[in-house]
């Protein structure tokens, strides 16, 4: 795909013609569908289950894992582990990704450390391609939206945490996924920035536990 020019905000011209996750892995190195990957070490492309019955999406990169090339490495993905571990889901068994591909960030003021900076619905729906595949050729039996902007990925620019969290709803997936189902719950970054820790954590473990039960 080397020399493609994309439309702006738009990734399809960078998707492979065929092939599966490994092909659009690839592919996706080259992305330039938006300006995000100007300043970054490059792509993070989803990792884990090509079968897995359920995929968890999150909202995109942080410095870590653009760093590393891998989703869900930093202090948000180690609670998370914790998190689906309590819940009885083993992370080996499912298929991590986010809605954004590479890390959005500004500059902290007089230093150098990259701060997360939220992306655009404009980011959002150029970089959907990408989750579109991964989704279409996992076909997961359940789908869990990791916070608001994974959530807005799944179902729309309407979606409200508030309205969805915990609920197992029908979910459309792309080409032949079918219908399938997709549940709402916290991002491990905002238990994280959470006042109540302990309060916001226990929410993500029942919404996991939810998601564990929902899959048998």
């Amino acid at each position: 795909m080397a020399g493609t020019v994309a439309a702006p905000y738009d990734a399809r011209p960078f998707l492979p013609r065929r092939g599966g996750l490994e092909a659009h892995r690839k592919a996706a190195a080259d992305c330039r569908g938006c300006p995000l990957w100007e300043g970054t070490t490059g792509t993070v492309f989803g990792t884990g289950d090509p079968g897995a019955r359920l995929v968890l999406v999150g909202e995109q990169p942080g410095d870590q894992e653009d760093r590393r090339g891998e989703p869900f490495v930093g202090p948000a993905g180690r609670l998370l582990r914790r998190a689906a571990a309590e819940a009885g889901l083993d992370l080996a068994e499912c298929y991590v990704t986010n809605a954004v591909k590479h890390f959005k960030y500004t500059i902290a003021a007089g230093g150098k450390r990259r701060i997360h900076k939220q992306p655009t619905l404009r980011e959002l729906t150029a970089c959907r391609p990408w989750l579109d595949a991964e989704l279409g050729l996992v076909a997961p039996e359940l789908v869990v939206a990791l916070g608001a902007t994974a959530g807005k990925a799944l179902w729309g620019p309407d979606f409200r945490l508030a309205d969805r969290r915990g609920a197992v709803v029908e979910l459309a997936l792309p080409g032949d996924g079918g219908v399938r189902h997709g549940l709402a719950t916290l991002h491990p970054s905002a238990v994280l920035r959470s006042n109540d820790r302990e309060a916001a954590y226990a929410g993500l473990v029942a919404d996991l536990t939810v998601a564990r039960r929902h899959l048998g």
